[in-house]
């Protein structure tokens, strides 16, 4: 199996909505983006497949040698032998994947937050980094479409939040604001335990409505003359979006629901996006 192929598998198979976003890429740029996001997706099951944390911790160090290895020109995995092409043509840089690698590093540490800035500086490096490399792979001549790509990353991630909350917490894990749980009478029991609420739907209704203020305020960042080449991204909104609603649709049965979108409506999205972007 070749890099390219052991990318193209691991995007697969994930079943993410960002293979849908990669389809209408012309190959050179497919084959960047695949290769970023099986970077991540590395990274990320370093942490959630580990059951000790210091074994994780070792992965990640791994990790952190290979991006040096990658930069050195000596690549041993799969996943970075593949991304090693697109380094130069699509500005892709040691920093920012070591940032990545920095905040899949905050779960071992870090189960709680106590507001949205806390959390903000988290869903910056597991995402919105990860959207300013995206922007590089799909084009852009302005610099203001780095911070869409950053700002729509953190929409992604506000909104796989929401989703996972009740995954989340049967891990131990609580990303909702603490500052928030107060100010809707929810507490860290009721999310450990799954007690669904008035007030924990309260909560997840305000958390919807900032993922959505992330969204269009990413919109609004776009420049006109970077939207197509950037319609993966916009392909990626829309589905993401699409989730949202239905989250909402479904009362936020998040805690012991995970929401997900049928393949066939995703494809739909995908195409209909690329086609009036």
């Amino acid at each position: 199996m070749s890099p390219d192929q052991y990318c193209q598998q691991k995007t697969a198979a994930s079943g993410s909505s960002f293979y849908y976003a990669f389809l209408f890429l012309p190959p050179e740029r497919r084959r960047a983006i695949t290769a970023l996001y099986a970077f991540c997706r590395e990274v990320d099951d370093a942490v959630d497949d580990s059951v000790d944390r210091q074994l994780a911790a070792t992965k990640l160090e791994w990790w952190r040698s290979e991006v040096g290895r990658l930069f050195g020109g000596q690549p041993q995995h799969p996943v970075t032998r593949a991304l090693q092409p697109a380094l130069l043509p699509f500005g892709i840089t040691a920093q920012r994947l070591n940032e990545i690698i920095a905040g899949m590093e905050m779960d071992l540490s870090q189960t709680r937050y106590l507001d949205f800035a806390a959390l903000e500086r988290y869903c910056h490096r597991v995402a919105g980094v990860v959207g300013q490399l995206a922007a590089g792979i799909f084009g852009y001549r302005e610099a203001r479409t780095l911070e869409y790509a950053r700002t729509l990353g953190i929409a992604f991630q506000l909104t796989n939040i929401i989703r996972d909350v009740g995954e989340d917490a049967r891990k131990g894990r609580i990303y909702l604001p603490l500052e928030d749980l107060r100010r809707f009478g929810v507490t860290a029991s009721d999310i450990l335990q799954a007690r669904a609420s008035d007030a924990f739907r309260g909560l997840m209704a305000f958390q919807a409505e900032r993922a959505r203020s992330h969204y269009l305020r990413a919109h609004e960042l776009l420049p006109a003359c970077d939207r197509r080449a950037q319609r993966p991204g916009l392909i990626m909104a829309a589905i993401y979006r699409a989730l949202l609603a239905e989250i909402e649709r479904d009362g936020y049965r998040v805690l012991t629901h995970r929401t997900s979108l049928t393949p066939l409506r995703k494809l739909w999205i995908a195409w209909k996006t690329w086609i009036k972007a």
